[in-house]
């Protein structure tokens, strides 16, 4: 039989709760041991009665699910954390994952993907729902990359992104101008933005950065 695991779900939306709380229970080795409104109670509730694991929904009055988290980290608090959340933003995904949550789970996909989700962050392993696995894929590439540059990255926007990876493939401005229906001013413009992000200086830093790191973009 299975060690049972204990679980405290945050979300200010009672039915989301109340769903979640069936679909966790059908496993007789899962038990829901508290139900929190917000961030706040969800904080206190979580000190008190330190589950495993830990559901915040990131979008929560008083203190998001965030906030808690970062709390939480900071009282060396061992619940794994899974956010539920309904932004599938790359740059959401990368700042849960930045504050130590395993889990990063959809909420359209939430009752399908929960139980899953718990089980491996109780092991320790990593769960993201499936529309996230290219950024969570990206992140482990990332992971690469050198210090000072992987933050970088993660803060790229999705044009700034795709002009990275044409750099790679060694376009020219004119060439990333065309493809992409801007005018090549732009294209140096946002080239600008990149190193800046990226903390490289000179003028063939960049392309020398995304050549180098080619096979991980």
């Amino acid at each position: 039989m299975k060690q049972e695991i204990r679980i405290v779900i945050a979300d200010d939306h009672p039915l989301m709760r109340q769903g979640l709380r069936q679909v966790i229970e059908i496993e007789p080795h899962l038990k829901v041991v508290g139900e929190a409104g917000n961030g706040s109670e969800a904080l206190a509730m979580i000190e008190e009665l330190k589950p495993d694991a830990a559901i915040l929904d990131v979008d929560m009055p008083h203190q998001d699910g965030f906030q808690v988290a970062r709390a939480l980290a900071a009282r060396k608090n061992p619940a794994a954390i899974i956010f539920l959340t309904i932004h599938s933003e790359e740059q959401m995904f990368h700042a849960a994952l930045d504050l130590g949550a395993k889990g990063y789970v959809l909420k359209d996909s939430a009752i399908d993907d929960i139980v899953t989700a718990i089980n491996e962050v109780v092991a320790g392993r990593a769960f993201t729902s499936l529309p996230m696995t290219t950024y969570f894929t990206r992140r482990q590439n990332h992971n690469h990359v050198p210090d000072e540059q992987q933050l970088g990255l993660r803060q790229l926007t999705p044009t700034e992104y795709r002009i990275l990876k044409l750099l790679a493939d060694y376009k020219t401005n004119k060439d990333i101008a065309e493809e992409l229906s801007v005018s090549p001013r732009t294209v140096e413009t946002h080239r600008a933005r990149i190193c800046q992000k990226l903390n490289l200086q000179g003028s063939h830093a960049l392309m020398k950065f995304a050549a180098q790191y080619k096979s991980l973009l």
